[in-house]
């Protein structure tokens, strides 16, 4: 009995010192990351640390106290705020904000507000404007579009631009077709102001959607809004050399949009490749057509797919189908 009161009182004091060792290593270092991350806060309000203060005052020195501090600290709230004002309708899908019967009844045509005289207008939206009314998807006609884009110039709604352009939302809302922006689509560059550079565009875009460069992830409404790249003024509309785009019309107006015909390797290089695109061809626009007729021993390796593959292969397209798939 004595023995064992002894083992029990020994397992008891290996388990106190134990969590102390442990239990002490995790205290030293909670005490050890509150130290480091009160040091970080301190320069984090120390910052600009300027290196030569004393005769940089004016630069260091801002009216107001701290109001510069102050207007770090709460940035993230305002630019919360300014999206929340921007995007009203945030929760925006397609079945939700867009009158998919206009399509239906009238089909897929795009509609340019006309320019008013004296707007400003830039050269890379001029460029957007122009691809829009050179493809086959443009109507001059109203009452014929289910898609309508503004004539007014908003690539560009940084405050202290030149191509600022002021008084939209009072613009937009003289428009009978507005409808609070429903079938409607904006184009967006760049948006803010220095220093905050928010999304505030400037005027409320309702149910229209945005297709825009560098989209913040909670402003942006998935399935509804496009998200584009920043392009620059040089970017070209259309080109006539070697990889350069002649037509606007996308997809092209030709029977089959992609043809391959060619032997599928069973084994070594490149049959992976092959293998991983059979599931494009769809009998219709898309024609992918392989064989595993080749080399001597081909039906030692030959899969469940082969003998159909083989007879595919062997039916010949017509030649206009051919000539559909050429490059102009």
């Amino acid at each position: 009995m004595q023995a064992r009161k002894k083992y029990i009182l020994i397992a008891f004091c290996a388990c106190w010192l134990l969590l102390f060792y442990f239990g002490g290593a995790q205290i030293r270092q909670l005490k050890f990351l509150a130290r480091r991350q009160s040091e970080e806060m301190v320069m984090a309000r120390r910052w600009p640390a300027w290196d030569d203060e004393a005769t940089l005052k004016s630069f260091v020195e801002h009216p107001g106290g701290g109001e510069v501090d102050a207007g770090l600290r709460e940035s993230p709230k305002m630019k919360r705020e300014n999206r929340a004002i921007v995007y009203k309708d945030s929760r925006c899908r397609m079945e939700t904000c867009f009158d998919l019967s206009l399509c239906e009844t009238r089909g897929f045509r795009v509609y340019i507000y006309p320019q008013s005289r004296g707007d400003k207008v830039s050269e890379s939206y001029q460029k957007i404007l122009a691809s829009i009314q050179g493809s086959r998807y443009y109507t001059p006609d109203p009452h014929q579009a289910c898609l309508f884009v503004m004539g007014i110039d908003t690539l560009d709604r940084d405050q202290l631009s030149l191509q600022y352009i002021h008084d939209v939302d009072s613009k937009i809302q003289s428009f009978p077709l507005w409808n609070n922006g429903r079938n409607h689509l904006i184009f967006n560059l760049y948006s803010g102001t220095w220093p905050d550079y928010t999304e505030d565009l400037g005027f409320d875009v309702g149910q229209a959607m945005v297709a825009k460069a560098s989209f913040y992830m909670e402003s942006y409404r998935p399935h509804f809004d496009v998200s584009i790249p920043l392009f620059s003024r040089e970017h070209p509309q259309k080109g006539g050399e070697k990889g350069w785009l002649l037509y606007n019309n996308v997809p092209p107006r030709r029977k089959y949009l992609l043809v391959f015909k060619g032997k599928r390797y069973l084994t070594g290089i490149g049959s992976d490749t092959r293998n991983a695109l059979h599931h494009i061809h769809n009998g219709k626009d898309i024609i992918s057509l392989t064989t595993c007729k080749h080399g001597k021993d081909w039906e030692k390796h030959k899969d469940g797919r082969c003998d159909r593959d083989n007879q595919q292969y062997e039916k010949k397209l017509k030649p206009s189908g051919l000539r559909g798939t050429k490059g102009k």
